[in-house]
This record gives structure tokens, C-alpha cells and sequence, in this order.
């Protein structure tokens, strides 16, 4: 077994169900001798094991007519890991941003427009581009390119919805706020993180 841990957040791989459901048992009470508890709706039991060859995603009823069993997914840090197949054809982990945190993100830059709906266009622009640029710097990870063009649409959307409620008289439709756009561009989706990226090698 392993053990990825970060702050109060850990996940426990082992290569033997047997021994997980031990530890499964045993956890609760040795994190109570200290006081402590696990989440009770954060807490559970996997099964992560790499699907067989055979197995593909989006035929379950082929699968579980072979006595395939449909591999699990589960969240850490941010992002929800599971097992997709690569271009060439095999297994790969993957990860992508999870739903709650999307919709948090999402929730977040809703309720910001919100409540700065008033400032200038050239200030919620400065602004929009540093949130951005900070979730990229996160969640900007190999395998998670679509979530953040996902993200991106859906804050070109909710600051399109904001800007035409400034006030009656001054709406901003969509062909207008296109034009907007061209002047004040918000950043591209970017994977920051890519496992495919080199690192220059120092020359002495």
C-alpha cells in the first residue's frame, strides 16, 4: 500500500481488497483514540484497479455481460481520478476538475460579477484575467483541457448576463459584447501542468 496525503486530505491505494477492508474497519477507531472522526460522506471504499483490455467505457451492458466490473472514480484535492483510455488505445489514470468545485468556481465568479457589476469594464477585465489565470494555474493539468474551456465559456457567459443588467438604458447584447471582447480579451484555457512538457536540462 501507499499513502497520498495533503493537509486533512488522504487517500489510501492498496494492491489487496482484503487489506483495505481492514483498515476500512480498523481507521474509525484509531483516529477516535485521538479524538478525531472521518467524514462519513467523503469516506469510502474504491475498487481503482485498471479495467481489463477487453473492457471499454460507454458499453457497460458488453462489460458486465463478460463479468467486467465498471472501474470507480473518487476525489482528491480538487479533481476527480478515473480511468480512460488514451489515443493509442490503452489505460491511462486521468483527472479533471470535480463537479463540486466546477460548480463552486462557477458560483464564485457569479456572485463576484454580482457585486462589481458597476465597476469599470477595463477593471472587471484586470480582474477576470487574474481569476482566470489562477484557476489555470491550478486546475490546468494534462487530461483537464476541456473543463477549463468549459469554465472559461461559462464565465464569458455570466459576464455578458452582468454587463447587460448594468442599467436600463445602456444593454449589452450579444453582437456587442463580441466586439467587447475583441478589446478586452479574456485569457485562452491552458494547461500550465503538462507531463508532456520537457524540462531543460542545466549545461555546465
Amino acid at each position: 500500500m501507499f499513502l497520498v496525503r495533503y493537509a486533512d486530505d488522504v487517500a489510501i491505494v492498496f494492491a489487496r481488497e482484503d487489506d483495505a477492508r481492514r483498515a476500512m474497519e480498523v481507521l474509525p477507531k484509531r483516529f477516535g483514540k485521538f479524538g478525531l472522526t472521518l467524514h462519513p460522506e467523503k469516506t469510502r471504499l474504491v475498487r481503482f484497479a485498471q479495467p481489463p483490455y477487453r473492457w471499454r467505457a460507454g458499453r457497460r451492458g458488453n462489460s458486465e455481460a463478460l463479468g467486467f466490473e465498471r472501474p470507480g472514480t473518487f476525489d482528491l484535492l480538487g479533481f476527480t481520478h478515473y480511468w480512460g483510455m488514451t489515443r493509442a488505445g490503452g489505460w491511462a489514470l486521468f483527472r479533471k476538475t470535480a463537479a463540486s468545485r466546477f460548480r463552486r468556481s462557477v458560483r464564485a465568479i457569479y456572485e463576484w460579477l454580482r457585486k462589481h457589476r458597476h465597476w469599470s469594464v477595463v477593471e472587471q477585465h484586470r480582474l477576470l484575467t487574474l481569476k482566470l489565470r489562477g484557476h489555470w494555474a491550478y486546475y490546468g493539468i494534462t487530461g483537464n483541457f476541456r473543463r477549463l474551456v468549459a469554465f472559461r465559456r461559462v464565465v464569458l457567459r455570466v459576464w455578458q448576463k452582468w454587463l447587460n443588467r448594468r442599467s436600463r438604458g445602456n444593454h449589452m447584447p450579444w453582437s456587442r459584447y463580441l466586439r467587447l471582447l475583441v478589446r478586452y480579451p479574456l485569457p485562452q484555457a491552458k494547461v500550465v501542468h503538462s507531463v508532456f512538457r520537457r524540462v531543460a536540462k542545466p549545461c555546465f
